[in-house]
């Protein structure tokens, strides 16, 4: 049985509801909820958050945690984050990507928690980004090399910071620094009030910024580039020679200092 299908089933019945009480509670036909915890169907995202929203927990919780007798809710890495996300989906249903493009990404910073903001940024649909919120984001400056100024950060969103993982790259959102994409170097915790941020272009220093400026966290899954990448060169004669002329300095050094 999948995660989602056994945890509707244990809810319900912690709850103490029949299919039929959960289903009219929903707003779903009772057959339905026999299919999806018989694992026949899955339920579109549009309905996890329904039911999470129903059964108390995130949305996180309900689609990647086992939730039984055992099971306790992770902690939420800052109560600013606690807010329930503005999505818009296709006809067929299907989740659409907001895009925040380099004009309105100063604007972002006072309408990201504004339905009628978000809502009237552009959007797209890929079908690859499934199970979760996702939001494009376009980038600029060369801080994060190889990817170019105007690549667009496809990010997925974070709802508990405490899943931070160390070395991954985010979308960060805060009130001093706007947009920025980078690789984050530590931890999240309550007794951690602040987050390091790592460019890959080692031209650019690490810094830190406090955790209580953080406004949204999106992980970074995939991206969008008009720059194509450029072949790499055949090597020379020059090139191999000074190589190993590279080579013959470092391994003399070594053996002086030895």
């Amino acid at each position: 049985m999948s995660i989602i299908s056994s945890n509707i089933k244990f809810l319900r019945k912690k709850k103490g509801l029949t299919q039929q009480q959960f289903a009219d509670q929903v707003g779903i036909k009772r057959s339905l909820v026999g299919a999806y915890e018989e694992q026949r169907a899955e339920p579109k995202y549009e309905l996890l958050k329904t039911i999470a929203a129903f059964f108390e927990i995130s949305i996180d919780d309900f689609i990647n945690e086992t939730i039984d007798e055992k099971w306790a809710p992770k902690p939420k890495g800052n109560p600013a984050n606690l807010r329930v996300l503005t999505v818009s989906v296709d006809k067929d249903e299907n989740e659409n990507i907001e895009m925040v493009p380099l004009k309105a990404s100063a604007g972002y910073l006072n309408g990201y928690a504004d339905p009628e903001y978000v809502s009237a940024l552009p959007k797209f649909y890929l079908p690859m980004f499934k199970q979760g919120t996702y939001r494009a984001f376009e980038i600029k400056g060369d801080s994060m090399l190889p990817l170019q100024s105007g690549s667009i950060i496809i990010g997925q969103y974070v709802e508990n910071w405490a899943d931070v993982k160390p070395g991954d790259t985010y979308i960060v959102i805060s009130k001093n620094d706007g947009v920025v994409y980078k690789r984050i170097g530590n931890k999240f915790r309550g007794d951690n009030k602040k987050l390091k941020l790592i460019s890959d272009n080692p031209a650019y220093e690490p810094y830190e910024i406090n955790g209580e400026d953080v406004l949204e966290l999106w992980k970074a899954k995939g991206y969008i580039s008009m720059h194509l990448p450029e072949p790499t060169p055949e090597p020379t004669m020059e090139s191999l020679t000074s190589m190993m002329a590279q080579m013959q300095r470092s391994i003399s050094k070594l053996q002086g200092n030895n």
